[in-house]
């Protein structure tokens, strides 16, 4: 039986203010984490990028904050799932429900199913929230179908919901989409419990990763300074706790002495600083470097050993942020198409950290489960062979080219990597030895991290000699 979270800080039913004629005080953390819902679906807003900011303009903390953080980003990871469920509690399709309405409904439902708010709280607390936006009109509507949900817990109604077939089933049970579940059991080459876990990991909330600039402090330095822990496997990154608080309000990231970059991130971008080269190694290329963390840490160790990083991105923008976390690195930016970017070829090394589907990071990004499509894969694979490709031409002979993406979707990792090193005649290395100390990395050539087994995103690195 699913064991149900312990009951958010600050879950108290709301504020009410008793008395004829005097409309109930609204639960500041429910609105807030109700206006990220609503932006999620009405705008396609990133809920890890409006949060924070909503929380910062209404002055909530503490265990408002912590309530807020929880309902939100709950809810947007159990979207799918919390559909399911309503539709079989409503006698109307939800296509025909009010989105203000069913935005409500959800949060409603995340509360009575994933955490232990009382029934009558959350039920009250979403028919204030209803009564607020589109009047009493809807109220009873709400109120019916929420009741409906409080019949059964979370594992009942799945029970009775999802489908029978293995994958379908854990689907269902971790709230996924099916063509997700599948692409990790293919990654992952099993439909039994590591599934199961590694599914699971998307809805853990994820340690906070730094990473220390090299030449400027160690990881032992950032970790006193910041209060976190050295970092298991990255000889740069510091972990800390999540709910530890905004990492951009500490000092050694303000002085632009360390970043915010998950572990998996760090250890591609030095596992193709590890592989050795015969004749020159002064002259790196990072293809696809927005917003920069790749990038910087490139920049500081090709700067202590005398060498240059061109890095390329194609949105104006992003290349700003890359210039401001690179400054005073002997890093030059260009706003440019990686498949094209018009550089001298002839480079040692390059990093191709391609766009992807962003399946290794569903836990940073709560609402992305629910957001990409199966037929996402195949225009950014094509992207990807055309980078990798780009970044063979631009490499010497005997130079290395390290891919990375941060997704375990097969056809975009071992599938871009072999279609490329077919037609190219490049050699693929085995990446295993240049993630030294990491366990658990398969039968290799390329390495696929996950959070279940490594605490990191599930990022992908292929390594290829030219």
């Amino acid at each position: 039986m699913n064991r149900r979270p312990s009951r958010p800080p600050g879950s108290r039913p709301p504020r009410r203010v008793d008395g004829p004629g005097r409309p109930p005080v609204e639960d500041p953390a429910r609105r807030a984490a109700l206006d990220v819902v609503r932006a999620v679906r009405a705008d396609d807003a990133y809920a890890n990028l409006v949060l924070p900011k909503l929380l910062r303009e209404r002055r909530l903390s503490g265990r408002d904050a912590a309530l807020a953080t929880e309902l939100a980003y709950g809810t947007c990871r159990a979207w799918g799932m919390l559909e399911e469920v309503l539709e079989a509690c409503s006698d109307r399709p939800l296509s025909k429900v009010e989105p203000a309405v069913l935005d409500a409904l959800l949060l409603g439902a995340y509360q009575l199913l994933r955490t232990r708010i009382p029934a009558h709280a959350a039920v009250a607390a979403t028919v204030d929230l209803v009564r607020a936006d589109s009047g009493s009109r809807a109220t009873g509507f709400v109120n019916a179908v929420l009741r409906r949900v409080a019949e059964h817990d979370e594992k009942t109604w799945l029970d009775k919901l999802a489908p029978q077939d293995p994958v379908g089933g854990i689907a269902a049970r971790t709230a996924h989409p099916r063509w997700i579940a599948r692409a990790f059991a293919d990654a992952l080459g099993t439909t039994g419990d590591e599934l199961t876990a590694a599914l699971r990991a998307d809805d853990e909330r994820p340690a906070v990763h730094l990473v220390a600039r090299p030449g400027e402090l160690t990881a032992e330095e950032l970790a006193a300074l910041t209060g976190g822990d050295p970092a298991p496997y990255s000889p740069y990154g510091v972990r800390m706790e999540a709910g530890s608080g905004d990492p951009g309000d500490l000092p050694p990231i303000k002085e632009n002495l360390a970043g915010v970059q998950d572990e998996g991130s760090q250890l591609c971008a030095l596992a193709l600083t590890r592989v050795p080269l015969e004749g020159p190694d002064a002259r790196w290329l990072d293809l696809c470097a927005g917003p920069g963390g790749k990038a910087a840490m490139l920049g500081a160790l090709i700067g202590i050993s005398g060498g240059t990083l061109d890095a390329v991105e194609q949105a104006p923008h992003r290349a700003r942020l890359i210039e401001r976390v690179t400054a005073g690195m002997p890093v030059t930016v260009h706003v440019a198409d990686g498949r094209d970017p018009g550089l001298e070829p002839g480079f040692d090394r390059v990093l191709v950290d391609a766009p992807c589907t962003g399946l290794g990071a569903l836990r940073r990004r709560p609402e992305a489960r629910w957001r990409r499509l199966p037929s996402d894969v195949g225009d950014l694979t094509k992207l990807q062979r055309e980078l990798l490709t780009s970044a063979l031409e631009l490499v010497r002979p005997g130079g290395v080219v390290a891919y990375v993406v941060c997704s375990p979707h097969l056809a975009e990792t071992e599938g871009v990597v072999g279609d490329v090193v077919r037609k190219t005649g490049a050699t693929q290395i085995d990446a295993r030895e240049f993630f030294p100390g990491v366990p658990d990395l398969g039968t290799g050539p390329g390495v696929q991290l996950w959070p279940h087994r490594h605490g990191t995103d599930a990022m992908f690195c292929a390594l290829v000699r030219r």
